[in-house]
């Protein structure tokens, strides 16, 4: 059975860079895409970027459009996500999630399609000076 563990936060100062780590077990990354997701203290969940199992799909969200970049090492069986440039508004607890999609080249940013089961426990990420 696929588990996600994320890894990676922390604070850091505005202007900042952070690479976030999504790591699989149980099952290889081979068959998922990966989103990522973000929730702020009393805001609701948010997609933040996602990667097909191919990887040739990538997409991210506006709000951190250029950013960021989304990477998979399917022998390490590990996405990751850097990010660059760091905003106060990018304060929020960081999940990835699995999609256990058949297409190769698809994912999703969509929240409300619920695709993406299981979920990792997530990992706080704080901008501040």
């Amino acid at each position: 059975q696929l588990q996600l563990v994320e890894s990676g936060g922390g604070l850091v100062q505005p202007g900042g860079s952070l690479r976030l780590s999504c790591e699989a077990s149980g099952a290889t990354l081979d068959y998922y895409a990966i989103g990522w997701f973000r929730q702020a203290p009393g805001k609701e969940r948010e997609a933040v970027s996602c990667i097909s199992t191919s990887g040739k799909t990538k997409k991210y969200a506006d709000s951190v459009m250029g950013r960021i970049t989304l990477s998979k090492d399917n022998v390490k069986n590990v996405v990751y996500l850097q990010m660059f440039g760091l905003k106060p508004e990018d304060t929020a607890d960081y999940y990835c999630g699995a999609d256990s999609t058949v297409l190769p080249d698809f994912c999703t940013l969509d929240l409300s399609s619920r695709r993406y089961d299981p979920w990792g426990q997530g990992t706080q990420v704080t901008v501040s000076s």
